[in-house]
């Protein structure tokens, strides 16, 4: 849309919406940036090639300033076709230009990074530093699109040596952790940014706009749309209080000026004031609920023709009443590995990391119990039908996640098969499990196979009383970062680590435990053998979508044997094992998240007990 308006701006705000989208993360630097670009133009129409060059010329100019260049890409030049009108006149419909830039770069530490949720609870500041320097063009805009409109003139970058300053700053003070929160405010203007932000960390604000930002002495109408919802590049950034001094400090020595917008409350109150003489003019006063609530409401409509209405329902219904996730750790992280290289390996257990055509989880598996001081063995079920390997040489087993045979018979229901019946690997199996020396773990696909097996949670039950996991009731795959809270329970895996709450990947689509023999699941509760619940943001285990992502009876996310050695769990722990897998911690847990990633506790436990035994 921006190229039918502008050609030359186009190019030049595609380089840079690229550059803001990938500044929340510290990069290598502007030089080791490299692009592709894709373009889609009808360029043989009258006057756009024209536009199509006009286009490349501003394009490159932009990135030689900026000192980074595109070693690659696709066109398709041809985006246009006749077609015949109901009156019979022969019509050409084209494509609007569009070129698209995508960049990629190295990642020096990937803990260097900056969401876009708010972390403050009025001790914190709202800062903008405006890339279009007042200049709140509103052409090809969100806002001009709801109208039906294109708008006259589009958002450009009218000074490529400020935004690279500007750009390069944003690093440093990512660099340096003195920013909690960054946004852009070229997708949706300013007012939308705000609103983003506040909805992501369900956070309260209050900001007041200078009177100056709209440069307009009369605030017309007209100004003040433009400039709340004008897609100029800007970053939108949350400082602490305690950093704000050395933050305008830096930025003022590199001659950038910033834009005060507001401050982060404790209450969930979103306000929108304009400063206008001595009375500020509010726009805007609603709570963070209510709004998003509005703003979610048609994603809720399409998600209800893609899911169950009934659990959709559920998630909108409880959306204005979430607070946060109460993550906990209750136990002492001081003995988990700051290093790979932390443990003498060469006496250390086997274990064998079992997977099957389709397994997608094996290598994290592998990877966690090599952190946590075992000797691993990736495995295949050909390995041990051929027999070159055997299950006497392992002292753990684990059952690695993902679509064994691609579930076409059902969760993991091929994968049992295979080995239920096949005399020889079956007599190796159940010698493992008669052993009192042994542990296994099955994951998600795992977790399936080890209750269809009947390996957990409790052994010898008939085929037809055997819990097992079915189609979730959302009816559909579900990819969360869910709740969890380890309970009392013998599981070797899970000592000393309970009424813990952490957050961990789940990703299955037949993940809902299902005990056709309600006295088992009696007896399962009985005897602490569920270790696992998920539960919302009281802390309590839940039935409730989405906090439970299947619908699992009494929020049960794992079972395990009555002497602990043997769990079958739903959630991916090896996946939220490592520094960056937490996508969000809140502010006290940050550091503890990064530096000991709590999950590691589960295997080094397991490490430890086969040292006792």
């Amino acid at each position: 849309m921006k190229g039918l308006i502008n050609s030359e701006a186009m190019g030049r705000m595609c380089v840079g919406e690229m550059l803001t989208n990938i500044v929340w993360i510290v990069l290598d630097g502007l030089g080791f940036i490299k692009c592709s670009g894709n373009w889609m133009w009808p360029a043989k129409l009258p006057y756009e090639d024209g536009a199509l060059y006009d286009t490349c010329r501003a394009m490159c100019t932009f990135m030689e300033e900026m000192g980074i260049a595109i070693d690659g890409g696709k066109d398709s030049l041809s985006m246009a076709s006749k077609c015949v009108t109901e009156e019979g006149a022969q019509v050409f419909v084209k494509s609007p230009g569009t070129l698209v830039v995508s960049g990629y770069s190295g990642v020096p530490d990937v803990t260097k990074k900056v969401t876009p949720d708010l972390k403050g609870r009025g001790d914190s500041v709202l800062l903008l530093i405006d890339i279009g320097k007042g200049k709140n063009r509103i052409g090809g805009s969100a806002l001009c699109q709801v109208f039906g409109q294109l708008g006259a003139c589009s958002p450009d970058v009218d000074d490529p040596s400020f935004f690279k300053n500007a750009w390069e700053a944003i690093q440093y003070l990512i660099d340096h952790n003195l920013i909690w929160a960054g946004h852009d405010r070229s997708d949706g203007g300013l007012m939308i940014t705000i609103l983003e932000m506040a909805f992501s960390g369900n956070c309260g604000i209050h900001v007041t706009l200078p009177h100056s930002y709209f440069g307009d002495s009369a605030l017309s109408l007209s100004a003040v749309i433009a400039g709340l919802f004008a897609e100029e590049l800007g970053f939108v950034f949350e400082v602490s209080d305690c950093h704000l001094s050395a933050v305008t400090e830096y930025l003022t020595n590199r001659h950038i000026p910033v834009v005060t917008l507001g401050r982060t409350t404790a209450d969930n109150w979103i306000t929108l004031d304009i400063e206008n003489g001595k009375d500020n003019l509010c726009l805007l006063r609603r709570s963070v609920g209510d709004l998003r609530d509005v703003w979610e409401a048609t994603s809720f409509e399409i998600e209800k023709l893609q899911a169950s209405r009934a659990c959709i329902a559920q998630e909108q219904a409880d959306l204005a009443g979430r607070t946060f996730p109460p993550f906990r750790v209750t136990f002492d992280l001081s003995g988990i590995p700051r290093s790979v290289n932390a443990f003498d390996r060469s006496n250390a257990p086997l274990v064998g990391v079992l997977r099957e055509e389709g397994t997608n989880g094996d290598r994290e598996l592998c990877a966690v119990f090599y952190y946590a001081g075992f000797q691993v063995i990736d495995v295949t079920m050909s390995d041990l039908i051929s027999g070159r390997q055997h299950l006497s040489n392992f002292r753990g087993l684990a059952y690695a996640g993902g679509f064994s045979f691609a579930d076409v018979l059902g969760s993991a229901k091929g994968w049992a098969a295979k080995l239920r019946f096949h005399a020889a690997l079956l007599k190796n199996f159940e010698e493992f499990y008669q052993r009192t020396d042994t542990f296994s773990l099955g994951i998600c696909n795992g977790c399936q196979l080890m209750t269809l097996l009947g390996l957990a949670p409790l052994p010898h039950l008939e085929d037809e009383r055997k819990p097992r996991f079915i189609t979730n009731l959302s009816e559909r795959f579900e990819s969360r970062f869910v709740t969890l809270r380890v309970e009392e329970s013998p599981s070797i895996f899970l000592r000393n680590m309970e009424g813990s709450i952490l957050g961990c990947w789940s990703a299955h689509g037949e993940g809902r435990a299902y005990f056709p023999d309600q006295t088992v699941l009696q007896g399962v509760l009985q005897q602490h053998l569920a270790p696992l619940r998920y539960v919302a943001d009281d802390g309590i285990p839940t039935e409730r979508y989405p906090f439970n992502p299947n619908g699992s009876p009494h929020g049960i996310a794992a079972v395990c044997t009555p002497d602990g050695r043997h769990m079958a769990m739903m959630p991916h722990p090896e996946r939220s094992s490592f520094p960056w897998s937490w996508p969000w911690a809140p502010r006290e847990l940050e550091g503890a998240v990064r530096d000991s990633p709590p999950w590691l506790q589960m295997f080094v436990n397991a490490r430890q007990w086969c040292g006792a035994n």
